[in-house]
C-alpha cells in the first residue's frame, strides 16, 4: 500500500496523526483549511493553534493527565514535545507560549519530507485511509459529508473562552506572585486576592451582566468541566468560591488567606499577557470589561481578548466508532480529536497518535491491536466506545475511564498502583506491537536553512518504545 493517508484538519489530533505516520515512513496528506477559510474561534493559520487555555493540565506523573503526556512522549509525541520546548511556569501543569508553541507544530510539519501540506477545505472525502480531525468547529461542507455516513445528527456543546489581559495595565501593588501550596517554582502565578464584601459584590455584578444567548433552536449545554463563570455563579454563592476563586493553597502578604481569588497564568514567555484562569464567559464584552474591572488590581486592565462562546461539536462515539476510532459504517475513515467526544487539547492530541500508530502497524500487514483499557490511551478508547450512547459526554482523561484496580488500594496509593500497572500495560503492548523505527528524513526540510535544519534533528528525543521489539 503505497498511496499516502489523507489526514483532514492540522489541529492537535491531526497534526499528531500526521507526524507519527510520517516519522514511521508513511507519507502523509495534510488538509487544513485555514487560513484559506478561518473559524470563529481562531486568529492564525498556524497549525495546532490553541484557542482556549494555554494549559494542557497536571504533569504529575501520578496524575491521570501527567500519565497520559507519559505514555505520548514514549511514542515521541509532536505535541508533547512541542509542549515541553515551549513551556512556561504553570505551577505543577503544563502550559505553553502559545504562540511559539503553534509555530513550532507548524514548522516541524510543514518542513517533514514525507508530509504534503495543502491549505484547502475539503468538500469530498478523498479515497483510501483516511482520518478526520477536524475539530469542534468543523466547516458546514465537511459536516454534510459526515452526516451522510453517520446517518445521524451530531451532538454538541458549548465551550467559552476565558479573557487574557495586558500584564503592563494591571496595578501590581493589590497583587501578588504565588503558586498553591508552592507548585512549581512556587510564583507561577499572579493572585488578584478579595475580601467577603469584594466577592459579594463581584458575584452579584456576574450575575445581573448581560449574556449572548444561543439561537433560538439551539439549547444551551455547557461542558462540566469547563463553565462559564456565569453558570457557576447562578448555582450557587459560593460555587465559584469554590472553583475557580478558590482561595486554599495561597497566603496574601499579610500571611492571611484571602476569602477568593482570581488567579493569572502567564501566556507567553515574555509575560506580557496574562491569562484569567477559569474565567470562560459568555458575558457580552463591553460587560465583561465592566465587571471584570473589578477584581483588584484590574481597575485599568487592558483586554488582549475577551472571553468568547462557540459552538463544539462531537458525535455520538458510542453509536459510530470501534476502539481503533474506525466508524462502523465506513471502516476506511477514522474519526480523532474533540469530534469523537474526548474533552481537551492533550486528549485530541493522544487520539490522533493511537491513530497515527494503528495505521502504521496496518500499513505493515499487521492487524493492530488496541491499547489496553488499562493505559490511558486505551481508556480514552473506552469512555467513546463503552460508555451508554443514551447519555454519552465529552471527557477529560481521568482515572474513572479506567479499567478498575483488581484489588482495593488507600485513596493515597489508588493514583500510584493506576500509573504503574498502565506503565508495565503499555511496555508489553509495545513488545506485541513492534512499530518501525522512524527512517530517516531524506533531504532537508523544504523551507528550513541547513543550520536551522539541522538543530531541529538533534533536539529530536529518542522514545523509549519506539521501534521496541
Amino acid at each position: 500500500m503505497t498511496n499516502p493517508i489523507h489526514v483532514i484538519g492540522g489541529g492537535f489530533a491531526g497534526s499528531e496523526c500526521a507526524w507519527q505516520l510520517a516519522e514511521r515512513g508513511v507519507e502523509v496528506v495534510l488538509h487544513e483549511m485555514r487560513p484559506v477559510r478561518s473559524t470563529p474561534a481562531h486568529k492564525s493559520g498556524d497549525l495546532a493553534e490553541l484557542v482556549c487555555s494555554n494549559s494542557l493540565r497536571s504533569d504529575d506523573p501520578f496524575h491521570a493527565a501527567g500519565l497520559l503526556k507519559r505514555e505520548m512522549e514514549s511514542f515521541d509525541s509532536l505535541i508533547i514535545g512541542s509542549a515541553r520546548a515551549t513551556a512556561v511556569p504553570a505551577g505543577g501543569a503544563l502550559a505553553v507560549d502559545r504562540d511559539r508553541f503553534a509555530e513550532r507544530v507548524t514548522s516541524r510539519i510543514a518542513t517533514h519530507p514525507r508530509i504534503e501540506l495543502r491549505r484547502e477545505e475539503v468538500d469530498e472525502l478523498p479515497e483510501g485511509d483516511l482520518v478526520v480531525g477536524t475539530g469542534p468547529l468543523t466547516s458546514e461542507a465537511m459536516s454534510q459529508r459526515l452526516r451522510g455516513m453517520l446517518g445521524s445528527e451530531y451532538l454538541y456543546f458549548y465551550d467559552a473562552i476565558a479573557p487574557i489581559v495586558e500584564a503592563d495595565s494591571l496595578d501590581l501593588s493589590k497583587l501578588f506572585w504565588q503558586s498553591r501550596y508552592g507548585k512549581g517554582d512556587g510564583e507561577d502565578y499572579l493572585n488578584a486576592p478579595m475580601d467577603k464584601e469584594q466577592y459579594l459584590a463581584f458575584h452579584q455584578a456576574v450575575q445581573e451582566a448581560e449574556v449572548v444567548a444561543p439561537h433560538e433552536f439551539e439549547k444551551a449545554i455547557f461542558f462540566e468541566g469547563c463553565l462559564p463563570i456565569e453558570e457557576l455563579a447562578r448555582r450557587g454563592l459560593d460555587t465559584l468560591r469554590y472553583g475557580p476563586m478558590k482561595p486554599v493553597g495561597l497566603r496574601g502578604p499579610d500571611g492571611r488567606r484571602p476569602w477568593a481569588v482570581v488567579q493569572m497564568r502567564q501566556e507567553n514567555l515574555a509575560k506580557s499577557h496574562l491569562n484569567l484562569v477559569g474565567f470562560q464567559s459568555r458575558m457580552k464584552w463591553g460587560e465583561q470589561q465592566r465587571v471584570l474591572r473589578m477584581i483588584p488590581g484590574l481597575e485599568n486592565a487592558r483586554f488582549e481578548r475577551f472571553g468568547q462562546i462557540h459552538r463544539n461539536t462531537f458525535i455520538n462515539a458510542p453509536t459510530h466508532l470501534d476502539k481503533l476510532y474506525r466508524l462502523h459504517g465506513a471502516p476506511r475513515v477514522r474519526l480523532a480529536g474533540q469530534i469523537t467526544g474526548v474533552e481537551g487539547y492533550l486528549e485530541s492530541a493522544a487520539t490522533g497518535l493511537a491513530i497515527g500508530l494503528y495505521l502504521t502497524l496496518e500499513r505493515q500487514g499487521r492487524t493492530p491491536e488496541p491499547f489496553p483499557p488499562t493505559t490511558a490511551l486505551g481508556a480514552l478508547a473506552r469512555h467513546l466506545t463503552e460508555s451508554d450512547p443514551k447519555h454519552f459526554q465529552p471527557a477529560n482523561i481521568n482515572y474513572g475511564l479506567f479499567e478498575e484496580l483488581p484489588e482495593r488500594f488507600r485513596k493515597a496509593d489508588r493514583r500510584a498502583a493506576f500509573a504503574e500497572r498502565a506503565r508495565a500495560d503499555l511496555q508489553a503492548w509495545a513488545q506485541r506491537n513492534p512499530l518501525p523505527v522512524p527512517p530517516p528524513q531524506s533531504g532537508r526540510g523544504r523551507h528550513l536553512p541547513p543550520e536551522e535544519d539541522q538543530g531541529m534533528q538533534e533536539e529530536s528525543p529518542s522514545p523509549a518504545l519506539r521501534g521496541r521489539g
